[in-house]
């Protein structure tokens, strides 16, 4: 079978491996599309040399079929569609409090350990979600991201007819728009590049550049002076982590979604005037997950138009080398087949 290979210095190989049984507690997919994600171009770009294990495969939005199944396995056969929920939280601990999808000492696979962007691909069963039989493949591998997104404004305690503004219109903050409208709220999007700026208002959200347009004065005013009630930082610049606490109303809410590798100046005396929550939001949950298979499934918001390109396996090297000549993309899948 082929498989890919991250071996440092902005480089990935491809190469030939022997497919491998699966071991007790374990199956095997034939994997059909993987997304690059933000993490993976990270990785691309030698930021987490430090953690992922060179020479490594990398790569956890996907879609797939199973093709084996080990020993102890139950409820899933050769055959059945799935997506993996790439958490490892077998070493999870008392002093984790039974949160596991964020316990101290998670995996996460595809970082932490081997990744979808190969042929073939073992994994405990205990991470896989299984589709429907008329479900997409091609769509399902954006499940990994929407289930974020899913999580994303599940924290944020999010009421129908409340107004939200996503900070940055990229692939999780056009994900987080889309699920903000299902529940019924207001959303506007803050996005300085044009290219994501058109894409967004093709699926018709609200977007205001902020470096052409005040979107403070612009979110106050349609908001009659009330504000956002919920503002969702995805962009993780500083310009953005400064206008959040502006943007937000009287005991409104911000989502922390973007990782700061770097601590930021963050305004603390609107936290206090204004009475704001600040909430963290990392990965996802099993209901998460479901969620976002569910929304795949019925397809009703056009997930196909996020997906920029689909390249071969074999083309992993050329495909991150686009993503980097064009940062405007929204998402890019392997066809690992």
């Amino acid at each position: 079978m082929k498989a890919t290979v991250y071996e440092g210095n902005k480089t990935f190989s491809v190469i030939e491996k022997s497919i491998e049984e699966p071991a007790a507690g374990e199956v095997r997919i034939k994997v059909a599309f993987v997304g690059i994600c933000g993490t993976d171009v990270h990785v691309y770009h030698g930021n987490m040399d430090k953690r992922v294990q060179i020479p490594q495969t990398i790569g956890h939005e996907m879609s797939g079929v199973i093709d084996a199944v080990g020993a102890e396995v139950k409820d899933i056969a050769v055959g059945d569609k799935v997506v993996v929920r790439p958490l490892d939280d077998r070493l999870q601990q008392e002093s984790d409090k039974g949160i596991s999808h964020i316990c101290e000492k998670l995996k996460f696979i595809g970082v932490d350990t081997p990744g979808a962007m190969q042929q073939y691909w073992n994994v405990p069963a205990f991470t896989i979600h299984k589709l429907k039989a008329e479900t997409d493949l091609k769509l399902a591998a954006m499940t990994e991201p929407l289930a974020v997104a899913c999580h994303d404004v599940r924290m944020s305690e999010l009421k129908k007819g409340e107004t939200a503004v996503v900070l940055g219109g990229g692939p999780i903050g056009l994900l987080i728009a889309m699920v903000a409208t299902l529940k019924g709220a207001q959303v506007i999007i803050s996005e300085v590049n044009e290219a994501r700026v058109a894409i967004a208002r093709e699926f018709g959200f609200t977007v205001v550049n902020p470096a052409q347009e005040d979107i403070i004065a612009y979110v106050q005013e349609v908001t009659a002076g009330r504000k956002a009630d919920v503002v969702f930082e995805v962009a993780g610049v500083q310009p953005s982590v400064d206008v959040m606490t502006k943007l937000a109303g009287i005991r409104s809410r911000v989502v922390m979604v973007a990782i700061h590798a770097q601590p930021k100046s963050v305004n603390l005396f609107d936290f206090f005037w204004k009475e704001l929550k600040l909430i963290g939001a990392r990965v996802y949950e099993k209901e998460d997950y479901e969620e976002a298979i569910s929304l795949i499934t019925s397809n009703t918001l056009g997930f196909e138009k996020l997906i920029s390109e689909v390249r071969p396996l074999s083309a992993i090297q050329e495909a991150f080398e686009a993503i980097d000549n064009n940062p405007a993309g929204i998402k890019t899948l392997l066809d690992c087949q």
